[in-house]
C-alpha cells in the first residue's frame, strides 16, 4: 500500500480529537444562508447526508429553532473503517425571528441534503396605502 506524504496529517489528526461530535446538550452549528425573496423570508441549511425523520423544526414564540442529527451508516461486522472525515452528531441552529414574520404558516422542504424554509411577512407588517378623506367644512368661531 502506498502512503502519500502529508505534513499537515498530525495537526489533522490532534484537530479531529479535539472536535467533538454534537450531543443534545452541546450540538454542532451548521451552515445556513437567509435572504428575502418578495413577500417572505428564505433560510436554507446545509444538512447533507440527514434523513428528513431525523430533523426537528420548532418555534416558539419568536425563537426558531432546527435541530438534525446525522447518524453513522449502518455496517455489516465485516467492514473495517480506513477513514472517516463525515461529522456525525447533533447539529442545531437558533434563529431570533421579526416581529413582522407570520410563523404559523412557516413552509419547510428538504431536497438534496438543503433544509428550505419559507416565512412569510405578516399582512400587518406589509406597506399599504393610507387614503386622506375629504374634510366637512369649516366651522369659524366668533366671540
Amino acid at each position: 500500500m502506498l502512503m502519500r506524504t502529508d505534513p499537515f496529517r498530525e495537526l489533522d489528526r490532534l484537530a479531529q480529537q479535539l472536535m467533538v461530535p454534537g450531543t443534545w446538550s452541546k450540538p454542532s452549528a451548521m451552515p445556513m444562508d437567509a435572504y428575502r425573496e418578495g413577500d417572505e423570508y428564505v433560510v436554507a441549511f446545509d444538512l447533507p447526508g440527514v434523513t428528513a425523520d431525523a430533523i426537528d423544526i420548532d418555534v416558539e414564540r419568536n425563537m426558531l429553532t432546527v435541530k438534525a442529527e446525522r447518524r453513522p451508516a449502518a455496517k455489516a461486522d465485516d467492514v473495517q473503517m480506513e477513514l472517516s472525515e463525515r461529522p456525525l452528531g447533533i447539529f442545531s441552529r437558533q434563529i431570533v425571528l421579526a416581529d413582522t414574520l407570520d410563523t404559523e404558516h412557516i413552509q419547510a422542504d428538504y431536497d438534496a441534503g438543503v433544509l428550505t424554509l419559507r416565512i412569510p411577512i405578516a399582512e400587518r407588517a406589509k406597506p399599504r396605502k393610507i387614503s386622506i378623506g375629504a374634510g366637512s367644512g369649516r366651522t369659524e368661531i366668533s366671540g
